[in-house]
């Protein structure tokens, strides 16, 4: 009997142990809010007026995520991650450039040890992660419209890829990246690779990322997607579409984090140039630098003051120019550790090109377009995180 009790409490320490070293966590994101719009485009493009709605992923998408680790001993351990974004305003899966992609935001597995991290799957580029650093980490969606959205600050998703970022070193982390087009006969139709880090150091935060993409039937790069074919386009295959350069830095004086940030966008299709004033977008355009500056000042650990200031200029590939610069304030208030309201206002203007307006909402796309030189956005949600 002593025997078989021993046996047991062995048997269930070993039990407890395996246990300890696997875990699956459930976590996500649910972000709505209440949106005016000036000047909205009206569904027909017929004309414009003053829009009220209910968005959903106004700062951050609307989420849910499945992450996991496993113990394989020796240093070395198996993980995964698998996240859908929603609409939490009407439920629908987030999906507008694909059809039934459940787990559209990210789907990887990969190992982990002294070494860094390999992920293979579908997942984003670094500029995801060095974002932080930039008005992305504060009004999110917000500042897409004005030149986010091109730049990729908020991270290119890339089907078919591998990763493998680097353990911190001394503050440093880097990280490669490259995404197979997987079309036969043609290696570089639809290919893409990403090579960026970032430094850390107490006050100091500093980062760079490079992202380039081809265009090809099935492109790595998802933003090269069209409608919701899932396909890219064939007749320039092997072409570059996007090269992406990004510096950032950010550094916290006392309760203010002041942070800049520069990027080079090339669009190497974009071959044309554009004589009408609504054909002057930032995507049809050749060549984008978007600068920018900003601050988060913390009144108290709860309340953030927020405020930034994002300019681009985009040349048309002739001796047309256009620009687009906004300003954005806010404050964000955390009831707890999971929990914050906010409350935003943006102004974007607009100089010798159209208007993409400001609000960008969770599909990444302009929610409406301003024909106006000026549009305005007020913005006040709340924020959850499980």
């Amino acid at each position: 009997m002593k025997k078989s009790l021993l046996a047991l409490a062995v048997l269930g320490a070993f039990a407890g142990a395996a246990q300890a070293q696997n875990s699956v966590t459930i976590y996500g994101i649910v972000d709505t809010g209440v949106v005016y719009t000036s000047k909205a485009v009206n569904a027909a493009g017929t004309g414009t007026g003053s829009k009220f709605g209910l968005n959903s992923g106004n700062i951050q998408g609307s989420r849910i995520g499945f992450r996991g680790i496993e113990d394989l001993g020796g240093g070395l351990s198996a993980v995964f991650n698998l996240e859908t974004g929603f609409r939490n305003d009407t439920g629908v899966l987030d999906d507008s450039k694909t059809t039934n992609t459940l787990f559209r935001r990210k789907s990887v597995v990969g190992l982990a040890g002294g070494f860094g991290t390999v992920l293979l799957g579908r997942q984003t580029d670094y500029a995801d992660t060095i974002s932080a650093m930039t008005s992305v980490g504060d009004f999110g969606f917000l500042t897409g419209g004005v030149g986010h959205n091109l730049d990729r600050l908020e991270g290119t998703r890339t089907n078919n890829s591998v990763s493998y970022t680097t353990k911190s070193l001394s503050g440093f982390t880097g990280n490669l990246m490259y995404g197979f087009g997987e079309q036969a006969g043609q290696t570089s139709a639809g290919q893409a690779f990403g090579l960026g880090g970032k430094y850390e150091n107490g006050p100091l935060g500093l980062g760079i990322n490079y992202y380039q993409s081809k265009q090809g039937t099935t492109p790595s790069d998802t933003s090269l997607l069209v409608g919701t074919t899932g396909l890219g386009d064939a007749t320039n295959a092997g072409n570059s579409a996007a090269k992406v350069l990004n510096v950032v830095a950010s550094y916290q004086f006392g309760p203010a984090r002041v942070y800049g940030n520069y990027s080079r966008v090339k669009q190497d299709l974009n071959t044309g140039s554009p004589t009408a004033f609504a054909s002057k977008t930032l995507a049809g355009a050749n060549k984008v630098d978007v600068y920018e500056l900003g601050t988060a000042y913390s009144l108290t650990p709860s309340l953030k003051l927020l405020g930034a200031v994002t300019h681009s200029r985009a040349n048309f590939n002739s001796s047309s120019k256009g620009k687009l610069t906004q300003v954005s304030l806010g404050t964000d208030y955390w009831l707890s550790k999971r929990t914050d309201l906010y409350a935003f206002v943006a102004n974007v203007r607009a100089s010798n090109m159209a208007n993409s307006g400001v609000f960008s909402d969770a599909t990444g796309n302009a929610a409406t377009g301003g024909a106006d030189a000026s549009q305005t956005v007020v913005a006040m949600g709340i924020r959850h995180k499980f």
